[in-house]
């Protein structure tokens, strides 16, 4: 992929937003763009229920008798400490944080807010804290843990994380109102403030569960934290599993070259007429298999694709492979490409679902669309470690050189392997691939 197509890219990303951004400020307040619904319909707290920092995993234990408490419980207080004024949403500064009825996984969110000196605010996104706001100023006391850098920041990201501190200040002065747009895809964030890009893309950590991607689904919260805070314009716009796909695919697409163009084999090797091509989309052919690899051998490096499991489908990427032999076993690894939620997979072990080095370390599952439905996935090998990101969250990251216990006590003699081809491990499922690309990491 060359620079110029991903400048291209990116120029009609920017032109997408401008357009998009001006026809959102044409709007009468509260009234939404085409393509928009509005979470806030400028008269009442329609669609919207009290819930405060609180942990959602513990909410989706409860029983819905005590869940319709608890909200039961929280409205009094959101009555008490929430108005409507003048098409606006008004916090005093205290009480549970506004809270959306319904749940989001892939949208896009405009907000506007207006606040006052030593406020303290944010957004928590899928129930998770949060986009930060805050007063950016020395007199507003909070310099010495970041605020001087202003809002917009995923606070709750560790520290020196990407994300964490935003990359400008954008903020306004008090009192006048702010714009936040904000791109979520799994849990890859990006945020811009009154147009400004302060979030590049970046993993929002789950509070909740550090050793846990993020909630698929959530609602959205307006925190309140202290002191006066005003919203209005709050629009959000769901993507398609496609949009979001491509979002992915695009976004930090710098240094990728096609391993595979759509057309031929050019640059594969192995059992080739086992698969088929159609369309630009690579499938292995019905009860057929053997593992295709990459003529070129790789060290470490990245790799994205596209992927769509048939019911109960069965397939593996080929990591660091030799050119023969068990995928799993004589390659590094096999990364496991497989309808995980299928009924006759749920006696597996957990090093054999989707996403795992097999028989080595378990992905975090949950993850994968509907059978049927395009997923994303990005591969990153770098000496011993390997990373997976599935849809935009990261399902696994692990060392396999501390790799002791194996499966069956079967060991996995190719683990250690410093290079070797990227491929394929059809299982005699139609699996299909496409939009594959690999980008070479320094060794």
């Amino acid at each position: 992929m060359t620079h110029l197509n991903s400048s291209m890219r990116w120029l009609t990303c920017f032109v997408v937003l401008c357009s998009g951004l001006s026809q959102l400020q044409a709007q009468e307040d509260n009234q939404p763009p085409k393509g928009y619904r509005a979470l806030f319909n400028g008269k009442d707290l329609s669609g919207w229920r009290g819930m405060g920092h609180f942990d959602p995993y513990k909410l989706a234990a409860m029983s819905d008798e005590d869940r319709d408490a608890f909200f039961l419980k929280n409205k009094a207080d959101m009555e008490t400490h929430w108005t409507v004024q003048d098409g606006a949403l008004v916090n005093d500064g205290k009480g549970v944080y506004l809270t959306t009825e319904d749940s989001f996984e892939n949208y896009e969110l405009w907000v506007d807010y207006w606040t006052v000196p030593k406020a303290d605010s944010g957004i928590y996104l899928k129930a998770t804290p949060q986009v930060q706001i805050w007063d950016y100023t020395e007199e507003g006391g909070k310099w010495n843990i970041g605020a001087d850098k202003g809002s917009g920041g995923l606070w709750n990201n560790s520290a020196g994380a990407p994300g964490k501190d935003p990359m400008v200040l954008a903020d306004k002065a008090f009192k006048q109102w702010n714009r936040f747009r904000i791109l979520q895809v799994g849990e890859r964030t990006t945020v811009w403030l009154n147009g400004k890009l302060v979030v590049d893309n970046a993993r929002m950590e789950n509070f909740w569960k550090r050793d846990e991607p993020m909630l698929r689904r959530g609602p959205i919260q307006l925190q309140t934290h202290g002191g006066e805070i005003r919203w209005k314009n709050i629009f959000v716009r769901e993507l398609s599993s496609e949009e979001a796909n491509t979002w992915l695919r695009d976004h930090g697409d710098e240094g990728f070259k096609t391993a595979f163009d759509g057309k031929s084999f050019k640059g594969w090797e192995g059992p080739t007429d086992n698969y088929e091509i159609n369309d630009g989309v690579l499938r292995c052919k019905p009860h057929k298999g053997g593992t295709i690899y990459t003529e070129a051998e790789y060290a470490n490096f990245k790799a994205r694709l596209e992927f769509k499991l048939p019911e109960g489908g069965n397939n593996g990427l080929a990591i660091r492979y030799p050119g023969q032999g068990d995928t799993a076993y004589a390659g590094m690894c096999e990364l496991q490409v497989l309808d995980s939620e299928h009924p006759k997979y749920e006696k597996l072990d957990a090093r054999q679902y989707h996403g795992s080095a097999y028989g080595m370390a378990p992905a975090k599952r949950g993850y994968l669309r509907p059978t049927g439905e395009w997923n994303f996935q990005e591969v990153t090998v770098d000496g011993s470690t390997i990373k997976v990101e599935l849809n935009g969250f990261l399902i696994l990251e692990t060392d396999l050189s501390k790799i002791t216990d194996y499966m069956g006590n079967s060991p996995h003699p190719g683990k250690d392997r410093v290079k070797g081809h990227f491929g394929f491990a059809g299982h005699s499922d139609p699996v299909e691939f496409r939009n594959v690309q690999i980008k070479t990491l320094a060794e």
